[in-house]
């Protein structure tokens, strides 16, 4: 029998759209102290926290991807917890389990790290899919069920995960299903001279190796900023755009598997975030254009074909954002041309 343990946070203000923009750029700010030539990455990563999603950091060892997770839960004002994926990790390790209390001859739960606002799987792709699946309740329906019990998580509840592309041995790739449900992939990338010589000084100047930021909104705040964002309404246009994007990659040749509707859906909801963190009430092509690699390129399958020629998806969603044609009546854009 499913038992539901903890009640729904009470509904939230919303806060205006130049508030979200104001409180979105000083988180930005805080976070960009310690982690440097990160911007763009950590900006569509807010946007998708902003639009109630999961995070998903694909990129070697080494660039900040698990500091950037910190230090945005730690901006945020967000209860953190971190689990090290490894081979032998079992899905109770992230959800909790039961345990026997011999005074009281009950079984007793214990929480597992799940049970935090944002949880950061750290290298997902060394943990058996057995586990990696434990995740797909606690993403999809902000819950989790142990021995028949469902229990809510807390509001906001945000996972941020990493993975080690480059590395296969002792890996275990997430499948389609497990990558659908976050809502951006992003690649931070080598950074450029400047900022790396920025990284080296900054460490030397703190003269410690942990680096810290502070907390710049609380978990309230953050639920009033994502109510605001839900709050903006988008053109009928622009919507109809990002189904043209994602229907473009189910009949593009090198695709097997394209994007589905919670593709689009995605797409336009990181869209309309990063519009709003630009402090607008409307969204732009250039916002959908800006996110469309970030939202659709991990929810496409290429044909064998395509794979062994070595294309990307980033490549084949690129193709796609420079072919299909946007809309020139939205709000804001036909004024200006």
């Amino acid at each position: 029998m499913t038992e539901r343990t903890l009640e729904p946070a009470e509904p939230v203000q919303h806060l205006p759209v130049d508030e979200v923009a104001a409180h979105g750029r000083a988180v930005l700010d805080e976070v960009s102290t310690v982690v440097v030539g990160m911007r763009e990455p950590l900006t569509v990563a807010l946007a998708a926290i902003l639009a109630g999603g999961h995070v998903l950091f694909e990129d070697v060892p080494g660039l900040g991807k698990t500091l950037a997770a910190r230090s945005l839960a730690t901006a945020l004002g967000l209860e953190f917890r971190r689990v090290q994926c490894t081979p032998d990790l079992l899905p109770s390790d992230i959800t909790g389990s039961s345990v026997f209390d011999p005074a009281t001859a009950t079984f007793d739960f214990r929480p597992g790290p799940v049970f935090a606002g944002l949880l950061l799987a750290d290298e997902i792709n060394r943990t058996a899919p057995k586990t990696q699946s434990a995740l797909l309740e606690a993403m999809a329906e902000r819950q989790v069920t142990v021995d028949g019990v469902t229990r809510l998580l807390p509001d906001p509840f945000h996972v941020v995960a990493t993975s080690n592309p480059v590395e296969y041995e002792g890996t275990y790739p997430l499948p389609e299903a497990q990558l659908d449900r976050f809502m951006v992939r992003l690649a931070v990338g080598y950074p450029q001279r400047d900022s790396e010589v920025d990284v080296l000084a900054r460490r030397l100047a703190r003269r410690q190796e942990v680096a810290t930021v502070r907390t710049v909104v609380d978990a309230g705040t953050l639920r009033a900023m994502q109510a605001g964002v839900e709050a903006v309404t988008v053109d009928d246009d622009v919507l109809g755009y990002c189904v043209d994007l994602a229907a473009a990659t189910r009949q593009h040749a090198a695709v097997e598997v394209g994007a589905s509707p919670r593709g689009s859906q995605a797409l336009v909801l990181v869209a309309r975030s990063v519009a709003v963190l630009a402090g607008r009430d409307f969204v732009t092509p250039e916002d959908v254009k800006a996110v469309g690699v970030a939202t659709l390129a991990h929810r496409i399958s290429l044909t064998p074909q395509a794979w062994a020629s070595g294309l990307a998806p980033q490549r084949v969603v690129q193709e796609v954002l420079a072919h299909v044609p946007g809309p020139t009546t939205v709000r804001g854009v036909g004024a200006a041309r």
